[in-house]
């Protein structure tokens, strides 16, 4: 329950704050978070090195807060959605390769939007249904009930359908596909134990297996999608072009070689945008 009124508060007080005024106190508070949680901060660098064994420590301890501050950005743009229209996509972001989504759909299987916890996934998701997209996406219920409806109701204020990450979600993926709507999936961190240990940036790691295993059942193309900030803290929402994956008939060969393919895209993202990437805790296995 505390961290339900937490978010009503930081909703309310972002709500009645100017834009710029709402960033610059995320990133305050987002400075004594960085300092205070030794756990979080230590999971963030030791990511980080991972990525970047190249890298010095001030280089990976500059990097890491940048990543608390982003991620509190994140969270006054989660907030802000009540304001978000037409208007502000016109004004806030820009859609580049909307053609390669638009010739998916034309195939009539559904797409899949995968992404990664990377720039603004939520954000992401309310574009495309604002755009006009049928979009669901799949999310983890929280544990608290009040918090679960904050979170789905932020999202679904704007058109973007949730589907919970539960023991029905691959029969509601699967039919959401075959009605032709967009399905998005972060596809980067494994919440079920179930997903396929694979290198990413050169060591294992567990990820998840639902894309690829939903495309080889449906024929539906993957489209990798990322909502990334600009400096200007505008938007730039990029869809990839559809995977090209020829199946060998193989399902745990091909769902571990289909993956493969993505992560190669994560990586490429993750590697740009490093500071962009919210994972607050140590990712690759031991």
């Amino acid at each position: 329950m505390l961290n339900f009124i937490i978010y009503k508060i930081g909703q309310a007080i972002t709500l009645c704050l100017p834009t710029k005024i709402a960033y610059k106190l995320a990133i305050f508070i987002s400075d004594l978070h960085f300092k205070t949680s030794k756990k979080d901060r230590i999971s963030v660098i030791n990511n980080l090195k991972i990525i970047f064994p190249e890298k010095n420590y001030d280089e990976i301890f500059n990097l890491s807060r940048e990543v608390f501050r982003n991620f509190g950005k994140y969270l006054v743009d989660f907030f802000s959605f009540s304001k978000l229209n037409k208007d502000y996509l016109k004004k806030y972001v820009s859609i580049e390769g909307k053609e390669n989504l638009d010739s998916a759909l034309s195939q009539n299987k559904g797409v899949i939007a995968l992404t990664a916890h990377i720039g603004n996934w939520e954000l992401g998701g309310v574009v495309m249904a604002l755009a006009g997209y049928p979009t669901y996406a799949i999310a983890l219920p929280h544990k608290n009930i009040w918090v679960n409806r904050f979170f789905n109701r932020q999202r679904e204020s704007k058109g973007l359908k949730v589907i919970p990450l539960n023991g029905a979600v691959a029969h509601q993926c699967l039919n959401k596909l075959k009605s032709n709507n967009i399905v998005c999936i972060a596809g980067d961190r494994d919440f079920t134990q179930n997903g396929i240990i694979l290198d990413f940036f050169r060591k294992p790691t567990l990820i998840p297996r639902g894309a690829a295993s939903f495309s080889l059942i449906t024929g539906t193309p993957i489209i990798p999608g990322f909502m990334i900030r600009n400096p200007d803290d505008t938007f730039k929402l990029i869809l990839e072009k559809p995977i090209e994956f020829i199946s060998t008939g193989d399902r745990e060969v091909d769902t571990k070689e289909l993956t493969k393919k993505y992560l190669l895209i994560f990586e490429k993202y993750i590697k740009t945008y490093p500071e962009q990437w919210y994972m607050f805790r140590e990712f690759w296995l031991q």
